[in-house]
């Protein structure tokens, strides 16, 4: 297997972070935002962001795949749910990546059924050409072509999550 150079940097990935938690604390202000992580691929996001973020912060988490080592199953397994209850407050959820839509519009349909007094999604990488469900994203990172990315959380068979860069993989054959 084959890690390329780095396609974001951590100078990068660093810059665009702050610039989403600056727009995310303008957009909260005087409000209290529950943060919700898509894990296990956003933790390193979810982290940086939350830290960077200006605006009163509470935490929860869900922890749901899809993928089988680089190919979406499209089927949508919950392994976590949120425990906080989200009747009336104000949700941002954060994820790595969104590429077809399918798992992120489930969890989002799950979330908006639990009654919030708004929804938002902040993603760090969007895969824009592999779209098969539309999904309204808030705020976005970066768009990236259709390529398998590592790192920065991103993995391949649960590898590669702690690169501090985001690099496109390459499988050797």
């Amino acid at each position: 297997m084959i890690i390329g150079k780095p396609f974001l940097t951590t100078e990068h990935i660093h810059e665009k972070v702050v610039e989403l938690a600056d727009k995310i604390s303008q957009d909260y202000m005087g409000k209290e935002i529950l943060a919700v992580g898509i894990l296990k691929g956003s933790f390193m996001f979810f982290a940086d962001l939350i830290r960077a973020l200006k605006t009163p912060v509470t935490l929860d988490f869900i922890i749901a795949s899809s993928y089988l080592k680089t190919t979406s199953t499209g089927e949508i397994k919950i392994h976590y749910d949120i425990r906080e209850d989200i009747a009336g407050k104000h949700v941002l959820l954060i994820d790595d990546i969104i590429d077809t839509g399918i798992s992120l519009n489930y969890i989002r349909e799950r979330i908006l059924s639990k009654g919030p007094a708004s929804l938002k999604i902040c993603i760090l990488l969007d895969k824009k050409e592999r779209r098969v469900v539309d999904v309204p994203v808030d705020y976005i990172g970066f768009e990236v072509p259709n390529k398998f990315v590592v790192g920065y959380g991103l993995d391949y068979d649960n590898n590669y999550r702690n690169l501090p860069y985001i690099a496109i993989f390459k499988k050797e054959t």
